[in-house]
């Protein structure tokens, strides 16, 4: 059982989704849990900042109510984020723009309103919520892919800035989740007579392994698990099939993988 010992957790997307059954697990192993998204939400032993991530000052406004209140953060855990799909050639510039803003420059903000009252304190915790498909770039989920891939690659290199201050951080990469997100997916359908019905087809086998995947529950019990270890490793997957892929792809020839991705999301 979780002993999160009045720990003081911020986290982000937490009013749906894996980041509101982050923040449940949290608050019910006795973690202050606060939550920062965009829309009204009122749950049980989970104090609710409305704000958006894409704004600097949402941003500095929450963790400074975190601190009035609490005075410190513990675990600063960045789930905000959606997906969008359609091929490259038809996706409009501002929605591709509007990915990166809030899936990557949302944990950006957020990071860089929380650090300096972390490094005062010499400790904290970040966990930035990346996908596999930051390891295994998808067909047609290209620009959702490059904003996830861009969350390991700062998470990696801002693990060892902050390092001398006992403050860690960690990447974690979930698969197929069934949430809300599969259908609040930005779809871009244009282009899939020119692409051969393959855009089409990619997002049905996408949104079809979603629907079936672990439960947001199953992964919300995962990262609050993660966010309590005692050490934290500078990425892991969620999943045994999933830890499964991610290393196959360090090991195997990326002509061999891209090959099984083709197969798998673009044929």
């Amino acid at each position: 059982m979780l002993n999160a010992n009045g720990k003081v957790v911020l986290i982000t997307g937490g009013s749906s989704g894996i980041g509101l059954e982050t923040a449940r697990c949290l608050s019910q192993a006795g973690a202050h849990v606060f939550e920062m998204s965009r829309r009204d939400s009122e749950r049980s032993g989970i104090t609710h900042i409305r704000g958006d991530v894409t704004r600097e000052p949402d941003c500095s406004a929450a963790v400074e109510a975190v601190i009035k209140e609490s005075g410190g953060i513990d675990v600063l855990i960045l789930c905000a984020g959606f997906g969008i799909s359609g091929a490259v050639e038809f996706t409009r510039s501002e929605d591709a723009r509007r990915q990166l803003d809030v899936n990557f420059f949302g944990a950006v903000n957020m990071v860089k309103a929380a650090l300096p009252y972390m490094r005062q304190a010499r400790k904290g915790r970040i966990i930035i919520i990346s996908s596999v498909a930051g390891a295994i770039p998808i067909p047609f989920q290209t620009f959702y892919s490059v904003t996830k891939a861009a969350l390991n690659s700062y998470a990696g290199a801002l693990r060892n800035e902050v390092r001398p201050y006992g403050i860690s951080v960690c990447a974690i990469m979930p698969g197929d989740i069934s949430t809300g997100f599969t259908a609040a997916r930005v779809k871009e359908a244009r282009g899939d007579a020119e692409y051969g019905g393959r855009i089409s087809r990619s997002v049905a086998r996408m949104e079809k392994d979603e629907q079936n995947g672990m439960s947001a529950a199953a992964a919300g019990r995962y990262i609050a698990k993660m966010s309590l270890r005692r050490s934290l490793p500078p990425s892991m997957a969620i999943g045994i099939q999933y830890k499964f892929f991610t290393m196959l792809v360090r090991l195997l020839p990326s002509r061999l993988v891209s090959r099984l991705v083709y197969g798998m999301y673009a044929a």
